[in-house]
C-alpha cells in the first residue's frame, strides 16, 4: 500500500509548509498547536525540517509534548536541539538542558554550532552551575569556537553570574573580536560582585576604546556608583555625563537610578534638579525621588518630607497608577515626619488600589502605627496581611519591643516559629533585646541555642545581642564569655561588655576593657563614653570619670548628649560633690532637661541636704509637674530628715494634682515561666506559701529600720511605711525564688524602680542567713548580694 497523495494546498498559500507554518506562528495556546500538529499528522506526510522546528518552537514557547516531538523527528539539526535546550534552561532544568546538549554533540548528522554551546552557558549561568561551564567551555574550544564573539560573550556571562570575575577577564581578554555586548557582559558582571573598583576601570577603557554603552550596561554602571562608598561620588557625576553625551538623558530607567545614585550619595539637590530636568517622568521616576528625599532619616528634616509627600499627591494629579514601592516610600516619609493622619490617608489609597496584600507595605505600615503608638491598628494591618513573611512578622515584634511590650513579642516569636517560617539574624537579634529587657536569661539562652543551630551565631550583630542579654539578666560571667568566644569585635560589642561591667559594678574592669578596646584601634562612640561614664559614677572614680569626660569631648570631638552630662552629675553628687555637680548643671546646655535635676536631687537624698534638696525638687517640678519621681524623692528626703509635717504636705499635693506614683514592680524566671509581683501582691497562686517564707526569711534577720537614724521610729507613718516595706515587690520575687530554686542556683530578680534602703539592707543579710547568692537588678544598676555584702559597697 503506497503513501497517501500530498494534499494540494489552500489557494491563498504557495505550499502546504507556508499554510501551516501560519498558523503556527498565530498559536496561543498549547491545545491550539497540538490542533495544528494533529492536522499536519494527518494531511501532510512529508512536513519539511524547517516546519518540523517550528512546531518544536511552539511547544517550547507554549508547553507541549516538545522531546517527544524531537524524538520521533526523522531527521534533526543543530536548530532542533538548539530550542530544546534552551527551553529546559529557561524552566529550570538545567540537568535535562545540559543532557541534550550531550546529546546533540552525539546525534549522527547533527554539528553543534556556536548558537547550540550559547544555550548550554546559558543553562549553567542561570543556575550559577561553574562546574559544567567549565566543561562546556573546554569543549567550545576544542571545537574552535571559543574565540567567537557570540560564544565568548556567552563565556564572560557564565563566568561573571557564576562569580569567577577573574576567569571572565581572561576569556574576554582573549576573544578574538569584542563588540558592545562584550564590555557590557564585563561591566554588569564587576557589578554584580560588587567588584566596584575594578568596574570603574574597565568603565574608563570601554570609554577610551570608543564603545558604546547600552541603557541595560548604564543602568549597572550607576548602580554600581549608587551602591560604593563616597569616594567615587566624582565618578558618578561622570557617568551621568556619559549618558547625557550618548543622548540617554531621555531615558527614565536611567533618570530613575541616576536619582536614586544622587539620594544615596546624601546629594539630594542633584537628585531634585535631575528629576526636575525629565521632560515627561513617569511614576519610576517619582518612586526614586520620593525614596530619595526619605534615604537619610538621621538627615532629612521635615520641610524635604513634605516634599516627598507633595511628590505622591503630584503623582495623583497626573492620574499615575502608583505601584507598590511608591507607597512603601511614601508610608516611610509618613513614619519619619511622624505624620499619622497622611499615613492613615495613604492606608486608605492602599486598600483603593488592593496592595493591602503586599508584604513591603503591609511591614510599612505597622511600623507607621507602631512608631506612632496605635499598637492595635498595628496589629489590624499585620493580621490583614494574607501572607505573613518574616518581613511582617520582624516588624511586628520589633514594634512590640519599640513600645516595650516585651512578652507580646516572645510570644509573636513563637507564633513565628510555629507557623513553619524561619527567622533572620535580624528577627533573632530584637527577640534577644526583648529577653534582655524582661532580664529573662533562660529564654535568652534557648533563643542562642537557636541561633547557633541556624548558623546565625557567627554574625557579630547575633554575639552584641549575647552579650547585652546575659548582662542584663545578671550574668556578667557569661557575656564576658560570649565577647571572648566572639571572632569579630565591632564598637557594639567593645560597648556592650563595658556597659556590662559598668552596670554591676566592675568599675576597673570595665575601664580595663576600655583600653583594650583603644589598643585594638576601634574608635569608641558615645555608647562606649557612657559605659565608661557609668562605670566611674558606680565606682566612685570621680577624677577619672572627669579625665574620660575631657577626653570624649577633646580627644574624639564626641557632643556630650544628656545622659553623659546626667553621668557626671551622678558621678559627682555620689561622691558628695554637690555644689560641683549643681555648678556643672547651670553651666551644660542640658540645664532645662528634668532627668539631670532628677540625678541631683537624688543625691541630694543621700547626703541628707534638705535644703539643696527642696530647691532642686521645686525646679523639677517646674519642669515637669507631673511627674512623681520629685515628689516621692522630696517626701524621702523630708522623712529621712524627720519633717513629718513636711512629708505629709508633699503627699496632699501629689492628690491634688493627681500625680500618682509609679508602682514598684519585681519578677522572677523560673523553670514554669515569669513570676511578677507588686508590694502587698496577693494574687500568686502559691501567695499564701511565699508569705509565709518571707515571715520566716525576716525572723532569722536582725535588720534595723532604715529610719532608725531620724529617730522617728515610732511614728504612725514610719511604722506603716515599715511594715508595707516588709511586702515590697522584691521580697516576694526572692521568697518565690527560695522556695523553687536549687540551693546552687542565685537567685535573679529584676526591678523597674530604684530599690529602697530597707529592701537593700534586707537583701544583703538574707543572703548571709539563707546562704544564698542574690542578684538584683533594679532601675540604676546591679546589686550581687553574698554573705552578707553587695557588690556596690553600699556606694549606690
Amino acid at each position: 500500500m503506497g503513501m497517501p497523495p500530498r494534499a494540494p494546498p489552500p489557494a491563498a498559500f504557495p505550499s502546504l509548509d507556508a499554510y501551516y507554518l501560519h498558523h503556527l506562528r498565530s498559536c496561543s495556546t498549547p491545545r491550539h498547536a497540538a490542533a495544528v500538529h494533529a492536522h499536519i499528522v494527518r494531511a501532510h506526510p512529508f512536513p519539511s525540517l524547517f516546519l518540523r522546528n517550528t512546531l518544536l518552537a511552539a511547544y517550547c514557547r507554549l508547553g507541549g509534548p516538545a522531546r517527544r516531538l524531537l524524538d520521533e523527528m526523522p531527521r534533526a539539526n543543530a536548530v532542533s536541539f538548539n530550542l530544546l535546550i534552551d527551553a529546559y534552561s529557561r524552566a529550570g532544568q538545567t540537568e535535562v538542558s545540559l543532557a541534550t546538549f550531550a546529546r546533540a554533540r552525539r546525534a549522527p548528522g547533527v554539528r553543534a554550532d556556536r548558537f547550540t554551546y550559547a544555550a548550554a552557558l546559558a543553562a549553567c549561568s542561570r543556575a550559577g552551575r561553574l562546574r559544567e561551564g567549565k566543561a562546556v567551555h573546554a569543549l567550545a574550544v576544542l571545537e574552535g569556537l571559543a574565540g567567537g564573539v557570540f560564544v565568548s560573550n556567552s563565556l564572560v556571562s557564565m563566568y561573571a553570574r557564576c562569580g569567577d570575575m577573574g576567569q571572565a577577564r581572561r576569556v574576554f581578554d582573549a576573544a578574538e573580536e569584542r563588540d558592545d555586548v562584550s564590555w557590557n557582559a564585563l561591566v554588569s558582571g564587576y557589578v554584580r560582585t560588587g567588584a566596584h573598583d575594578e568596574m570603574l576601570r574597565v568603565f574608563a577603557l570601554m570609554r577610551r576604546s570608543g564603545m558604546g554603552l547600552n541603557s541595560f550596561a548604564l543602568g549597572s554602571v550607576i548602580k554600581c556608583c549608587a551602591g560604593s562608598d563616597n569616594s567615587v561620588r566624582d565618578i558618578a557625576a561622570a557617568v551621568h555625563g556619559c549618558v547625557v553625551k550618548a543622548g540617554s538623558d531621555s531615558d527614565v530607567f536611567l533618570a530613575s537610578a541616576m536619582v536614586d545614585m544622587y539620594a544615596k550619595k546624601g546629594a539630594l539637590s542633584e537628585a531634585v534638579a535631575l528629576f526636575k530636568s525629565v521632560l515627561d517622568p513617569n511614576v519610576v521616576v517619582f518612586n526614586a525621588m520620593i525614596a530619595g528625599l526619605c534615604r537619610d532619616e538621621a538627615a532629612v528634616g521635615m520641610d524635604v518630607l513634605r516634599e516627598a509627600l507633595s511628590l505622591y499627591s503630584e503623582v495623583q494629579s497626573r492620574g499615575m497608577e502608583p505601584t507598590e514601592f511608591t507607597f512603601s516610600s511614601v508610608i516611610r516619609a509618613c513614619n519619619l515626619a511622624g505624620d499619622i493622619e497622611f499615613g492613615k490617608q495613604i492606608h486608605g489609597q492602599v486598600l483603593k488600589h488592593c496592595f493591602q496584600g503586599d508584604d513591603f507595605i503591609g511591614s510599612a505600615l505597622i511600623d507607621l502605627y507602631f512608631n506612632s503608638g496605635y499598637i492595635e491598628d498595628g496589629f489590624r494591618c499585620f493580621r490583614s496581611v494574607p501572607k505573613q513573611d518574616v518581613v511582617t512578622w520582624t516588624a511586628m515584634i520589633s514594634g512590640c519591643v519599640q513600645n516595650e511590650l516585651f512578652e507580646r513579642a516572645l510570644t509573636l516569636f513563637h507564633e513565628l516559629l510555629a507557623a513553619g517560617l524561619k527567622p533572620d539574624p535580624f528577627t533573632i537579634s530584637i527577640v534577644m533585646n526583648a529577653c534582655a529587657s524582661l532580664a529573662v536569661a533562660r529564654t535568652g539562652e534557648q533563643i542562642q541555642c537557636f541561633a547557633t543551630k541556624s548558623g546565625f551565631g557567627r554574625f557579630t550583630a547575633m554575639g552584641n545581642s549575647c552579650i547585652h542579654m546575659y548582662a542584663r539578666s545578671g550574668d556578667v560571667d557569661a557575656a564576658v564569655r560570649r565577647f571572648q568566644e566572639m571572632e569579630l569585635h565591632d564598637v557594639v560589642s567593645w560597648s556592650a561588655v563595658i556597659s556590662s561591667h559598668a552596670q554591676h559594678g566592675c568599675a576597673r574592669e570595665a575601664l580595663r576593657f576600655f583600653s583594650e578596646m583603644v589598643d585594638a584601634k576601634v574608635v569608641p562612640n558615645e555608647i562606649t563614653f557612657l559605659g565608661v561614664l557609668t562605670a566611674c559614677s558606680h565606682g566612685g572614680l570621680v577624677d577619672e570619670g572627669l579625665r574620660y569626660y575631657e577626653i570624649m569631648k577633646n580627644g574624639y570631638a564626641l557632643s556630650p548628649t544628656i545622659k553623659h552630662c546626667t553621668c557626671v552629675v551622678d558621678l559627682l553628687g555620689r561622691a558628695g560633690r554637690l555644689a560641683d555637680a549643681e555648678a556643672f548643671i547651670r553651666d551644660s546646655i542640658s540645664h532645662d532637661e528634668p532627668v539631670i535635676w532628677r540625678s541631683l536631687l537624688a543625691s541630694c537624698r543621700i547626703h541628707r541636704d534638705m535644703e539643696r534638696g527642696q530647691l532642686v525638687a521645686d525646679r523639677i517640678m517646674e519642669l515637669q509637674p507631673g511627674s512623681s519621681a520629685s515628689y516621692v524623692n522630696l517626701y524621702n528626703i523630708y522623712l529621712d530628715a524627720g519633717e513629718l509635717s513636711l512629708a505629709s504636705k508633699i503627699r496632699d499635693v501629689m492628690k491634688e494634682r493627681g500625680v500618682k506614683k509609679e508602682p514598684g514592680l519585681s519578677w522572677i524566671e523560673l523553670r514554669s515561666g515569669v513570676h511578677s509581683f507588686v508590694a502587698g501582691d496577693k494574687c500568686h497562686p502559691e501567695s499564701n506559701t511565699i508569705y509565709a517564707k518571707l515571715a520566716e526569711m525576716l525572723s532569722k534577720i536582725d535588720k534595723p529600720t532604715a529610719t532608725d537614724a531620724s529617730g522617728t521610729k515610732s511614728d504612725d507613718i514610719t511604722r506603716n511605711k515599715q511594715s508595707w516595706m516588709n511586702w515590697h515587690s522584691e521580697k516576694l520575687a526572692v521568697a518565690l525564688g527560695l522556695i523553687h530554686l536549687p540551693q546552687s542556683a542565685p537567685i535573679r530578680v529584676m526591678k523597674n524602680l530604684r530599690v529602697c534602703r530597707d529592701c537593700h539592707l534586707a537583701m544583703k543579710l538574707i543572703s548571709k542567713s539563707e546562704k544564698r547568692e542574690i542578684i538584683l537588678r533594679d532601675a540604676i544598676r546591679f546589686h550581687h548580694f553574698r554573705d552578707g555584702s553587695c557588690s556596690c559597697a553600699d556606694y549606690w
